[in-house]
Protein backbone atom coordinates (compact mmCIF):
# COMPACT_ATOMS: atom_id res chain seq x y z
CA UNK A 1 0.00 0.00 0.00
CA UNK A 2 1.36 3.44 -0.88
CA UNK A 3 0.71 6.72 0.95
CA UNK A 4 -1.93 7.95 -1.48
CA UNK A 5 -4.49 5.32 -0.55
CA UNK A 6 -4.78 4.18 -4.18
CA UNK A 7 -4.06 0.50 -3.63
CA UNK A 8 -6.40 -1.94 -5.30
CA UNK A 9 -9.52 -2.75 -3.30
CA UNK A 10 -9.73 -6.12 -1.67
CA UNK A 11 -12.65 -8.50 -2.10
CA UNK A 12 -15.59 -6.67 -0.52
CA UNK A 13 -17.46 -9.92 0.16
CA UNK A 14 -14.55 -11.60 1.87
CA UNK A 15 -15.78 -12.22 5.43
CA UNK A 16 -13.62 -11.13 8.34
CA UNK A 17 -11.81 -13.74 10.39
CA UNK A 18 -12.91 -14.87 13.80
CA UNK A 19 -10.01 -12.97 15.37
CA UNK A 20 -12.26 -10.15 16.41
CA UNK A 21 -15.40 -10.33 18.49
CA UNK A 22 -17.50 -8.63 15.84
CA UNK A 23 -19.70 -10.86 13.71
CA UNK A 24 -18.87 -11.03 9.96
CA UNK A 25 -22.40 -10.25 8.77
CA UNK A 26 -22.54 -7.14 10.94
CA UNK A 27 -19.30 -5.79 9.46
CA UNK A 28 -20.09 -6.54 5.83
CA UNK A 29 -23.53 -4.93 6.19
CA UNK A 30 -24.01 -1.17 6.20
CA UNK A 31 -24.11 0.43 9.66
CA UNK A 32 -27.58 1.48 10.79
CA UNK A 33 -26.61 3.93 13.53
CA UNK A 34 -29.28 2.47 15.79
CA UNK A 35 -29.25 2.80 19.56
CA UNK A 36 -28.43 -0.90 19.74
CA UNK A 37 -25.40 -0.48 17.48
CA UNK A 38 -24.17 2.54 19.45
CA UNK A 39 -24.54 0.73 22.78
CA UNK A 40 -22.79 -2.36 21.35
CA UNK A 41 -19.72 -0.19 20.87
CA UNK A 42 -20.10 2.20 23.81
CA UNK A 43 -20.80 -0.20 26.69
CA UNK A 44 -17.64 -2.36 26.34
CA UNK A 45 -15.65 0.81 25.64
CA UNK A 46 -16.91 2.27 28.92
CA UNK A 47 -15.90 -0.92 30.72
CA UNK A 48 -12.37 -0.68 29.33
CA UNK A 49 -12.13 3.01 30.22
CA UNK A 50 -13.29 2.36 33.78
CA UNK A 51 -10.92 -0.60 34.17
CA UNK A 52 -7.86 1.38 33.06
CA UNK A 53 -7.59 3.51 36.25
CA UNK A 54 -7.39 0.26 38.22
CA UNK A 55 -3.72 0.14 37.18
CA UNK A 56 -3.00 3.21 39.26
CA UNK A 57 -5.31 2.29 42.13
CA UNK A 58 -3.80 -1.19 42.51
CA UNK A 59 -0.25 0.14 42.31
CA UNK A 60 -1.02 2.90 44.80
CA UNK A 61 -2.59 0.49 47.27
CA UNK A 62 0.37 -1.89 47.11
CA UNK A 63 3.16 0.69 47.09
CA UNK A 64 1.38 2.62 49.84
CA UNK A 65 2.24 -0.22 52.23
CA UNK A 66 5.94 0.63 51.77
CA UNK A 67 5.69 4.19 53.06
CA UNK A 68 4.78 7.76 52.18
CA UNK A 69 8.00 8.48 50.26
CA UNK A 70 7.54 5.43 48.05
CA UNK A 71 3.90 6.32 47.37
CA UNK A 72 4.86 9.89 46.50
CA UNK A 73 7.60 8.56 44.22
CA UNK A 74 5.04 6.38 42.47
CA UNK A 75 2.78 9.39 42.05
CA UNK A 76 5.53 11.53 40.53
CA UNK A 77 6.88 8.78 38.27
CA UNK A 78 3.46 7.60 37.10
CA UNK A 79 2.38 11.17 36.36
CA UNK A 80 5.42 11.85 34.18
CA UNK A 81 5.13 8.49 32.42
CA UNK A 82 1.38 8.86 31.84
CA UNK A 83 1.91 12.32 30.37
CA UNK A 84 4.53 11.03 27.92
CA UNK A 85 2.37 8.10 26.81
CA UNK A 86 -0.85 10.11 26.87
CA UNK A 87 0.47 12.59 24.32
CA UNK A 88 0.52 9.68 21.86
CA UNK A 89 -3.19 8.89 22.23
CA UNK A 90 -3.50 10.05 18.62
CA UNK A 91 -2.27 6.56 17.72
CA UNK A 92 -5.59 5.12 18.88
CA UNK A 93 -7.67 7.96 17.44
CA UNK A 94 -6.06 8.16 14.00
CA UNK A 95 -5.97 4.39 13.61
CA UNK A 96 -9.65 4.09 14.57
CA UNK A 97 -10.64 6.61 11.93
CA UNK A 98 -8.43 5.16 9.18
CA UNK A 99 -9.40 1.52 9.76
CA UNK A 100 -13.11 2.34 10.06
CA UNK A 101 -13.06 4.23 6.77
CA UNK A 102 -11.41 1.37 4.94
CA UNK A 103 -13.93 -0.99 6.52
CA UNK A 104 -16.75 1.20 5.22
CA UNK A 105 -15.20 1.01 1.75
CA UNK A 106 -15.24 -2.79 1.99
CA UNK A 107 -11.43 -2.87 1.75
CA UNK A 108 -10.36 -5.25 4.49
CA UNK A 109 -6.81 -5.54 3.21
CA UNK A 110 -6.35 -1.76 3.34
CA UNK A 111 -8.01 -1.53 6.77
CA UNK A 112 -5.68 -4.10 8.30
CA UNK A 113 -2.66 -2.67 6.47
CA UNK A 114 -3.26 0.74 8.02
CA UNK A 115 -3.60 -0.93 11.40
CA UNK A 116 -0.23 -2.63 10.95
CA UNK A 117 1.36 0.69 9.96
CA UNK A 118 -0.14 2.37 13.03
CA UNK A 119 1.22 -0.32 15.34
CA UNK A 120 4.62 -0.02 13.66
CA UNK A 121 4.60 3.71 14.33
CA UNK A 122 3.62 3.01 17.94
CA UNK A 123 6.59 0.68 18.37
CA UNK A 124 8.97 3.26 16.89
CA UNK A 125 7.65 6.10 19.05
CA UNK A 126 7.63 3.87 22.13
CA UNK A 127 11.31 3.02 21.74
CA UNK A 128 12.27 6.68 21.26
CA UNK A 129 10.17 7.93 24.19
CA UNK A 130 11.31 5.06 26.42
CA UNK A 131 14.98 5.80 25.77
CA UNK A 132 14.50 9.53 26.39
CA UNK A 133 12.52 9.04 29.60
CA UNK A 134 15.06 6.56 30.97
CA UNK A 135 17.98 8.82 30.07
CA UNK A 136 16.46 12.00 31.49
CA UNK A 137 14.53 10.52 34.41
CA UNK A 138 16.54 12.43 37.01
CA UNK A 139 16.08 15.95 35.56
CA UNK A 140 12.42 15.24 34.75
CA UNK A 141 11.73 14.29 38.35
CA UNK A 142 13.58 17.37 39.56
CA UNK A 143 11.55 19.53 37.17
CA UNK A 144 8.42 17.91 38.55
CA UNK A 145 9.41 19.26 41.95
CA UNK A 146 9.79 16.04 43.94
CA UNK A 147 11.71 16.28 47.19
CA UNK A 148 15.16 14.78 47.74
CA UNK A 149 13.57 11.93 49.72
CA UNK A 150 10.99 11.13 47.04
CA UNK A 151 13.16 11.63 43.91
CA UNK A 152 15.15 8.34 44.07
CA UNK A 153 11.93 6.31 44.13
CA UNK A 154 10.43 8.29 41.26
CA UNK A 155 13.59 7.94 39.16
CA UNK A 156 13.75 4.19 39.80
CA UNK A 157 10.10 3.77 38.81
CA UNK A 158 10.51 5.82 35.61
CA UNK A 159 13.64 4.02 34.42
CA UNK A 160 12.03 0.62 34.85
CA UNK A 161 8.57 1.49 33.53
CA UNK A 162 10.14 3.05 30.41
CA UNK A 163 10.81 -0.52 29.24
CA UNK A 164 7.08 -0.87 28.74
CA UNK A 165 6.56 2.26 26.64
CA UNK A 166 7.03 0.50 23.26
CA UNK A 167 4.42 -2.06 24.31
CA UNK A 168 2.07 0.63 25.62
CA UNK A 169 2.07 2.49 22.30
CA UNK A 170 1.74 -0.70 20.24
CA UNK A 171 -1.27 -1.56 22.39
CA UNK A 172 -2.65 1.95 21.93
CA UNK A 173 -2.57 1.56 18.16
CA UNK A 174 -3.98 -1.97 18.51
CA UNK A 175 -6.93 -0.55 20.42
CA UNK A 176 -7.49 1.79 17.49
CA UNK A 177 -7.44 -1.13 15.05
CA UNK A 178 -10.12 -3.04 16.94
CA UNK A 179 -12.27 0.05 17.46
CA UNK A 180 -12.03 0.71 13.73
CA UNK A 181 -13.14 -2.88 13.12
CA UNK A 182 -16.15 -2.16 15.38
CA UNK A 183 -14.85 -4.45 18.13
CA UNK A 184 -14.71 -2.83 21.55
CA UNK A 185 -15.47 -6.07 23.40
CA UNK A 186 -11.96 -7.45 22.81
CA UNK A 187 -10.39 -4.23 24.10
CA UNK A 188 -12.37 -4.67 27.33
CA UNK A 189 -11.21 -8.27 27.74
CA UNK A 190 -7.57 -7.39 27.07
CA UNK A 191 -7.71 -4.48 29.51
CA UNK A 192 -9.14 -6.70 32.24
CA UNK A 193 -6.43 -9.28 31.53
CA UNK A 194 -3.70 -6.66 31.81
CA UNK A 195 -5.11 -5.24 35.05
CA UNK A 196 -5.21 -8.74 36.55
CA UNK A 197 -1.64 -9.53 35.47
CA UNK A 198 -0.44 -6.22 36.89
CA UNK A 199 -2.11 -6.86 40.25
CA UNK A 200 -0.82 -10.44 40.63
CA UNK A 201 2.77 -9.58 39.71
CA UNK A 202 2.81 -6.40 41.81
CA UNK A 203 1.59 -8.26 44.90
CA UNK A 204 4.19 -10.97 44.34
CA UNK A 205 7.17 -8.69 43.66
CA UNK A 206 6.41 -5.89 46.09
CA UNK A 207 4.82 -7.66 49.03
CA UNK A 208 6.24 -11.17 48.79
CA UNK A 209 9.71 -10.66 47.27
CA UNK A 210 10.32 -7.14 48.66
CA UNK A 211 11.42 -5.59 45.36
CA UNK A 212 10.06 -2.23 46.47
CA UNK A 213 8.83 0.35 43.98
CA UNK A 214 10.84 -1.33 41.22
CA UNK A 215 8.57 -4.36 41.63
CA UNK A 216 5.53 -2.20 40.93
CA UNK A 217 7.20 -0.83 37.80
CA UNK A 218 8.11 -4.35 36.60
CA UNK A 219 4.49 -5.44 37.06
CA UNK A 220 3.31 -2.52 34.91
CA UNK A 221 5.89 -3.33 32.23
CA UNK A 222 4.81 -6.98 32.07
CA UNK A 223 1.14 -5.98 31.90
CA UNK A 224 1.86 -3.55 29.04
CA UNK A 225 3.66 -6.26 27.07
CA UNK A 226 0.79 -8.68 27.70
CA UNK A 227 -1.55 -6.11 26.15
CA UNK A 228 0.76 -5.51 23.20
CA UNK A 229 1.15 -9.23 22.51
CA UNK A 230 -2.61 -9.80 22.74
CA UNK A 231 -3.42 -7.04 20.25
CA UNK A 232 -0.59 -8.12 17.97
CA UNK A 233 -1.89 -11.70 17.87
CA UNK A 234 -5.36 -10.48 16.93
CA UNK A 235 -4.05 -8.21 14.17
CA UNK A 236 -1.68 -10.91 12.89
CA UNK A 237 -4.60 -13.32 12.45
CA UNK A 238 -6.59 -10.71 10.55
CA UNK A 239 -3.56 -9.73 8.44
CA UNK A 240 -2.80 -13.33 7.44
CA UNK A 241 -6.44 -13.90 6.53
CA UNK A 242 -6.27 -11.00 4.07
CA UNK A 243 -2.69 -11.44 2.90
CA UNK A 244 -1.51 -8.17 4.41
CA UNK A 245 2.28 -7.86 4.98
CA UNK A 246 3.10 -7.88 8.69
CA UNK A 247 6.18 -5.69 8.36
CA UNK A 248 5.32 -1.98 8.38
CA UNK A 249 6.66 -0.10 5.36
CA UNK A 250 8.58 3.12 5.65
CA UNK A 251 6.12 4.88 3.38
CA UNK A 252 3.18 3.55 5.38
CA UNK A 253 4.65 4.71 8.69
CA UNK A 254 5.28 8.16 7.22
CA UNK A 255 1.65 8.27 6.07
CA UNK A 256 0.56 7.31 9.60
CA UNK A 257 2.70 10.13 10.99
CA UNK A 258 1.12 12.61 8.59
CA UNK A 259 -2.38 11.51 9.53
CA UNK A 260 -1.66 11.51 13.27
CA UNK A 261 0.31 14.77 13.58
CA UNK A 262 -2.76 17.08 13.69
CA UNK A 263 -4.36 14.89 16.36
CA UNK A 264 -1.11 15.00 18.32
CA UNK A 265 -1.22 18.79 18.34
CA UNK A 266 -4.91 18.74 19.34
CA UNK A 267 -3.98 16.53 22.29
CA UNK A 268 -1.10 18.82 23.27
CA UNK A 269 -3.38 21.89 23.20
CA UNK A 270 -6.11 20.27 25.29
CA UNK A 271 -3.67 18.85 27.83
CA UNK A 272 -2.04 22.26 28.07
CA UNK A 273 -5.36 23.68 29.27
CA UNK A 274 -5.51 21.20 32.14
CA UNK A 275 -1.83 21.64 32.95
CA UNK A 276 -2.31 25.41 33.15
CA UNK A 277 -5.36 24.89 35.37
CA UNK A 278 -3.35 22.62 37.66
CA UNK A 279 -0.51 25.16 37.77
CA UNK A 280 -2.97 27.92 38.72
CA UNK A 281 -4.43 25.71 41.46
CA UNK A 282 -0.92 25.00 42.78
CA UNK A 283 -0.38 28.73 43.28
CA UNK A 284 -3.52 29.12 45.37
CA UNK A 285 -4.02 28.18 49.01
CA UNK A 286 -3.55 24.58 50.14
CA UNK A 287 -7.32 24.31 50.61
CA UNK A 288 -7.97 25.49 47.03
CA UNK A 289 -5.40 23.06 45.64
CA UNK A 290 -6.86 20.13 47.58
CA UNK A 291 -10.39 21.01 46.46
CA UNK A 292 -9.31 21.34 42.84
CA UNK A 293 -7.56 17.95 42.87
CA UNK A 294 -10.63 16.17 44.24
CA UNK A 295 -13.18 17.95 42.05
CA UNK A 296 -11.09 17.45 38.90
CA UNK A 297 -10.78 13.70 39.56
CA UNK A 298 -14.56 13.46 39.99
CA UNK A 299 -14.99 15.40 36.75
CA UNK A 300 -12.65 13.00 34.95
CA UNK A 301 -14.63 9.99 36.17
CA UNK A 302 -17.82 11.49 34.74
CA UNK A 303 -16.00 12.18 31.47
CA UNK A 304 -15.43 8.43 31.02
CA UNK A 305 -19.12 7.92 30.22
CA UNK A 306 -18.97 10.62 27.56
CA UNK A 307 -15.74 9.13 26.17
CA UNK A 308 -17.53 5.82 25.63
CA UNK A 309 -20.04 7.54 23.34
CA UNK A 310 -17.19 9.42 21.67
CA UNK A 311 -15.46 6.12 20.89
CA UNK A 312 -18.67 4.82 19.33
CA UNK A 313 -18.78 8.01 17.27
CA UNK A 314 -15.19 7.53 16.06
CA UNK A 315 -15.90 3.97 14.97
CA UNK A 316 -19.22 4.65 13.24
CA UNK A 317 -18.36 7.93 11.50
CA UNK A 318 -15.29 6.50 9.80
CA UNK A 319 -17.34 3.57 8.56
CA UNK A 320 -20.21 5.75 7.28
CA UNK A 321 -17.92 8.11 5.40
CA UNK A 322 -15.85 5.21 4.06
CA UNK A 323 -19.12 3.86 2.64
CA UNK A 324 -19.74 7.30 1.05
CA UNK A 325 -22.86 7.89 3.16
CA UNK A 326 -22.65 11.47 4.52
CA UNK A 327 -26.40 11.54 5.16
CA UNK A 328 -26.09 8.48 7.39
CA UNK A 329 -23.10 10.06 9.10
CA UNK A 330 -25.14 13.16 9.92
CA UNK A 331 -28.05 11.08 11.22
CA UNK A 332 -25.88 9.04 13.58
CA UNK A 333 -24.12 12.23 14.69
CA UNK A 334 -27.46 13.79 15.65
CA UNK A 335 -28.42 10.65 17.56
CA UNK A 336 -25.08 10.56 19.38
CA UNK A 337 -25.35 14.23 20.36
CA UNK A 338 -28.90 13.70 21.67
CA UNK A 339 -27.69 10.71 23.69
CA UNK A 340 -24.79 12.81 24.97
CA UNK A 341 -27.10 15.64 26.03
CA UNK A 342 -29.42 13.21 27.82
CA UNK A 343 -26.50 11.51 29.52
CA UNK A 344 -25.14 14.91 30.55
CA UNK A 345 -28.42 15.80 32.26
CA UNK A 346 -28.40 12.48 34.12
CA UNK A 347 -24.78 12.88 35.21
CA UNK A 348 -25.45 16.45 36.28
CA UNK A 349 -28.40 15.41 38.45
CA UNK A 350 -26.40 12.54 39.99
CA UNK A 351 -23.55 14.90 40.85
CA UNK A 352 -25.95 17.47 42.30
CA UNK A 353 -27.41 14.78 44.57
CA UNK A 354 -23.87 13.82 45.63
CA UNK A 355 -22.72 17.36 46.48
CA UNK A 356 -24.05 17.36 50.08
CA UNK A 357 -22.15 14.21 51.13
CA UNK A 358 -19.34 13.51 48.64
CA UNK A 359 -16.88 16.17 49.97
CA UNK A 360 -16.92 14.47 53.39
CA UNK A 361 -15.40 11.36 51.80
CA UNK A 362 -12.26 13.28 50.84
CA UNK A 363 -11.62 15.75 53.65
CA UNK A 364 -12.33 16.45 57.30
CA UNK A 365 -11.47 20.14 56.89
CA UNK A 366 -14.71 22.14 56.66
CA UNK A 367 -13.05 24.79 54.45
CA UNK A 368 -11.86 22.18 51.97
CA UNK A 369 -15.25 20.46 52.04
CA UNK A 370 -17.03 23.72 51.23
CA UNK A 371 -14.67 24.42 48.33
CA UNK A 372 -15.12 20.88 46.99
CA UNK A 373 -18.89 21.26 47.19
CA UNK A 374 -18.82 24.58 45.33
CA UNK A 375 -16.53 23.09 42.64
CA UNK A 376 -18.73 20.03 42.20
CA UNK A 377 -21.79 22.23 41.87
CA UNK A 378 -20.19 24.02 38.91
CA UNK A 379 -19.13 20.65 37.49
CA UNK A 380 -22.71 19.40 37.75
CA UNK A 381 -24.02 22.44 35.89
CA UNK A 382 -21.41 21.80 33.18
CA UNK A 383 -22.47 18.22 32.42
CA UNK A 384 -25.31 18.88 29.91
CA UNK A 385 -22.75 20.89 27.92
CA UNK A 386 -19.55 18.89 28.36
CA UNK A 387 -20.91 15.46 27.48
CA UNK A 388 -22.17 16.44 23.99
CA UNK A 389 -18.87 18.29 23.45
CA UNK A 390 -16.88 15.11 24.10
CA UNK A 391 -19.21 13.22 21.73
CA UNK A 392 -18.75 15.79 18.95
CA UNK A 393 -15.00 15.62 19.43
CA UNK A 394 -15.11 11.86 18.84
CA UNK A 395 -17.35 12.30 15.81
CA UNK A 396 -14.97 14.75 14.15
CA UNK A 397 -11.98 12.53 14.92
CA UNK A 398 -13.81 9.62 13.30
CA UNK A 399 -14.51 11.82 10.30
CA UNK A 400 -10.78 12.45 9.88
CA UNK A 401 -11.10 16.16 10.66
CA UNK A 402 -7.82 16.24 12.54
CA UNK A 403 -6.38 19.37 10.94
CA UNK A 404 -9.40 21.47 11.92
CA UNK A 405 -9.39 19.98 15.43
CA UNK A 406 -5.75 20.99 15.82
CA UNK A 407 -6.58 24.58 14.86
CA UNK A 408 -9.64 24.60 17.12
CA UNK A 409 -7.60 23.20 20.01
CA UNK A 410 -5.15 26.07 19.65
CA UNK A 411 -8.01 28.61 19.68
CA UNK A 412 -9.46 26.99 22.82
CA UNK A 413 -6.10 27.18 24.60
CA UNK A 414 -5.64 30.83 23.63
CA UNK A 415 -9.16 31.62 24.86
CA UNK A 416 -8.54 29.90 28.20
CA UNK A 417 -5.19 31.51 29.05
CA UNK A 418 -6.53 35.03 29.80
CA UNK A 419 -9.30 33.57 31.97
CA UNK A 420 -6.75 31.53 33.95
CA UNK A 421 -4.55 34.61 34.32
CA UNK A 422 -7.43 36.68 35.71
CA UNK A 423 -8.31 33.94 38.19
CA UNK A 424 -4.76 34.04 39.51
CA UNK A 425 -4.40 37.82 39.41
CA UNK A 426 -7.70 38.49 41.18
CA UNK A 427 -7.23 35.58 43.58
CA UNK A 428 -10.60 34.07 42.68
CA UNK A 429 -9.72 30.69 44.14
CA UNK A 430 -10.80 27.26 42.99
CA UNK A 431 -14.37 28.41 42.31
CA UNK A 432 -13.08 31.05 39.91
CA UNK A 433 -10.84 28.44 38.29
CA UNK A 434 -13.83 26.18 37.64
CA UNK A 435 -15.72 29.07 36.05
CA UNK A 436 -12.67 29.62 33.83
CA UNK A 437 -12.81 25.96 32.83
CA UNK A 438 -16.52 26.39 32.13
CA UNK A 439 -15.62 29.26 29.78
CA UNK A 440 -13.18 26.90 28.05
CA UNK A 441 -15.95 24.32 27.58
CA UNK A 442 -18.33 26.98 26.20
CA UNK A 443 -15.71 27.99 23.62
CA UNK A 444 -15.10 24.34 22.80
CA UNK A 445 -18.83 23.67 22.39
CA UNK A 446 -19.27 26.71 20.15
CA UNK A 447 -16.39 25.72 17.87
CA UNK A 448 -17.31 22.04 17.58
CA UNK A 449 -21.02 22.82 17.19
CA UNK A 450 -20.29 25.33 14.42
CA UNK A 451 -18.11 22.80 12.61
CA UNK A 452 -20.66 20.02 12.92
CA UNK A 453 -23.42 22.22 11.46
CA UNK A 454 -21.48 22.59 8.22
CA UNK A 455 -20.67 19.97 5.59
CA UNK A 456 -16.90 20.33 5.17
CA UNK A 457 -16.12 17.56 7.66
CA UNK A 458 -18.42 15.10 5.87
CA UNK A 459 -15.69 14.07 3.44
CA UNK A 460 -16.17 10.67 1.84
CA UNK A 461 -12.46 10.55 1.03
CA UNK A 462 -9.90 8.84 3.24
CA UNK A 463 -8.25 11.03 5.92
CA UNK A 464 -4.78 10.51 4.46
CA UNK A 465 -6.03 11.57 1.04
CA UNK A 466 -7.63 14.74 2.36
CA UNK A 467 -4.63 15.72 4.43
CA UNK A 468 -6.77 15.88 7.56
Amino acid sequence: MDDTGTDAPGPAKDPPPAATAAAPDRLTAAPDGSLREILRLAVPALGALVAQPLYFLVDAAIVGTLGTAQLAGLGAGATIGSLAVGLCVFLAYATTSSVARRLGEGRWDAAVSEGVEGMGLGLLLGVVIGVLIAAFAQPLVQLFGASDVVSPYAVTYLRVVALGFPAALVAMAGIGVLRGLQDTRTTLLVTLLAVTVNAVIAITLVLELAWGIAGSAVATVVAEWVQAIAYTLVVVRVARRHGVPLRPSGIGVLAAIRTGTPLFWRTVALRAVYLVAAAVAARMSDADLAAYHVSFQVWIVLALAADALAIAGMSLLGRYLGADDPAGARRVTARLVRLGAGLGVVLGVVLLLAVPWLPRVFSGDPVVRDLIAASLLIGALQQPLTTPVFVLDGVLIGAGDGRWLAIAGTVMLVAFLPAAWWVLRLDLGVVGLWWALTWFMVVRAALLGWRARGDTWLRPSHPAESGA
